[in-house]
């Protein structure tokens, strides 16, 4: 009985990764970076968690949100290859519960079923990961995930502005925005923090410029807290 794992979506290999030509010669098949990219996301991060597992433009709450940011993020969803390809992101910011992380979740929902590499995290449980790179025999090293976070193609970073602030903490978020910003990688970004002044105090100034650049102007997502609305 074969397995997922033995499945080629293009039908072309056998499920190895590689295509048998003509004098024995073996060539990666298209299937190839799929797979690697995939495996690279289940290494990495949280994934897409349970609750929002079923978000979609058609459910709630993200049906009632506003329709022209809904128009954007179709848009960004719709063209999400070329997007990532160009290392262009999204930053969404707003009130507790105003639907931001669920915009987020359908980007990066979008840019696995694509076969794309993504890391999904929030800021305090990334910066534990690092942290526990200190520990001998934890895991990966301090470099092998610095390296990962850069090189992934999709780095989605929820609840920036939630982590303590101290020296440490800025750097770390620094040195990953900054890395990415030079090789030009996308990140999506979800934020509380509605004051942009108060959100470089934060993170830092030159954390916030980078992230603008990458992911363009902030968007909007304002409104009451739609969990209270659904449980009442």
């Amino acid at each position: 009985m074969s397995s997922s794992a033995d499945f080629c979506p293009q039908g072309l290999c056998d499920g190895s990764g590689f295509v048998l030509e003509e004098g024995n010669v073996a060539r990666p098949c298209p299937c190839r970076e799929v797979r690697i990219n995939r495996a690279t996301s289940r290494r990495m991060g949280t994934g897409i968690p349970r609750r929002f597992r079923g978000v979609s433009f058609d459910r709630r709450p993200v049906c009632d949100l506003d329709p022209v940011v809904l128009r954007d993020v179709q848009g960004f969803v719709r063209n999400i290859d070329d997007n990532l390809a160009a290392g262009r992101g999204r930053w969404f910011y707003g009130d507790v519960g105003t639907g931001k992380t669920s915009l987020a979740m359908l980007i990066s929902q979008a840019a696995l079923e694509a076969g794309h590499s993504v890391a999904i995290y929030s800021v305090p449980r990334l910066l534990a990961e690092i942290k526990a790179t200190y520990e001998d025999g934890a895991g990966p090293s301090y470099q092998q995930l610095f390296r990962q976070l850069c090189e992934v193609e999709l780095l989605h970073l929820d609840d920036v502005g939630a982590e303590k602030r101290t020296d440490w903490v800025l750097e770390q978020l620094y040195s990953i925005v900054n890395e990415r910003w030079q090789d030009e990688r996308s990140i999506l970004v979800t934020t509380n923090l509605l004051d942009l002044d108060e959100l470089r105090e934060q993170v830092g100034a030159r954390t916030v410029s980078r992230l603008t650049e990458v992911c363009g102007e902030a968007i909007p997502i304002m409104g009451g807290d739609l969990r209270m609305a659904f449980s009442g």
